[in-house]
């Protein structure tokens, strides 16, 4: 990734499927490479709350799959459980909301599995490196993970800058997958609805 021309970098970003959505984000720049750490060690830079809600959400998942291939005797133990996994997804939220720092927060144009783009009231520099914070309220969830500036535009009062992730969890850029193609349904379904109630 990192010897990577920009060419390679847009097209990488571009591979993945992106959604025009708002986010909450804390976005650190800096310009020192060293302070970039080595994929092996992004873990070790991530803050706690940010390891532990990754590790949380896939016991979640692997602990309800079986479930659902269970009869309906078990439907009342897989519906306790489900409200039991949502009750500790809200207070996940509620720790991970504490992550936020103001002084670094910005709002997301767009967002996708290869990267991010986000309103500025100030251009970067492409190659510039960032710490980023992504907050998903709809998933309750919040993702670590670095990036570079690829493109940065000029938009009416502010900039559009485009990151591309240099270093994320793989587990984490299939959480932005999974969000970016169920925010699509759902904007799909309200889109059909509003024609429906038009007709």
């Amino acid at each position: 990734m990192d010897t990577l021309s920009l060419a390679e970098k847009q097209a990488q970003f571009d591979e993945f499927f992106s959604i025009k959505h708002e986010l909450k984000a804390n976005i650190k720049p800096f310009s020192d490479v060293t302070l970039l750490p080595a994929p092996n060690q992004l873990e070790d830079a991530m803050p706690y709350a940010f390891r532990i809600a990754g590790e949380m959400s896939a016991i979640d998942a692997a602990a309800i799959r079986p479930l659902r291939n269970l009869s309906d005797h078990a439907s009342a133990l897989a519906e306790y459980l489900t409200h039991q996994s949502k009750k500790i997804d809200l207070m996940m939220s509620f720790i991970l909301q504490q992550q936020d720092e103001p002084e670094y927060r910005q709002t997301t144009v767009k967002i996708g599995g290869g990267g991010v783009v986000i309103h500025s009231s100030t251009p970067l520099e492409v190659g510039t490196y960032a710490q980023i914070k992504l907050f998903l309220t709809e998933e309750a969830a919040a993702i670590f993970c670095f990036g570079e500036v690829i493109a940065c535009h000029e938009d009416e009062d502010d900039y559009h800058i485009a990151f591309i992730f240099n270093r994320i969890r793989e587990q984490d850029q299939e959480l932005l997958v999974r969000a970016s193609l169920h925010l699509q349904t759902q904007q799909l379904r309200k889109r059909a609805e509003a024609r429906e109630d038009d007709a």
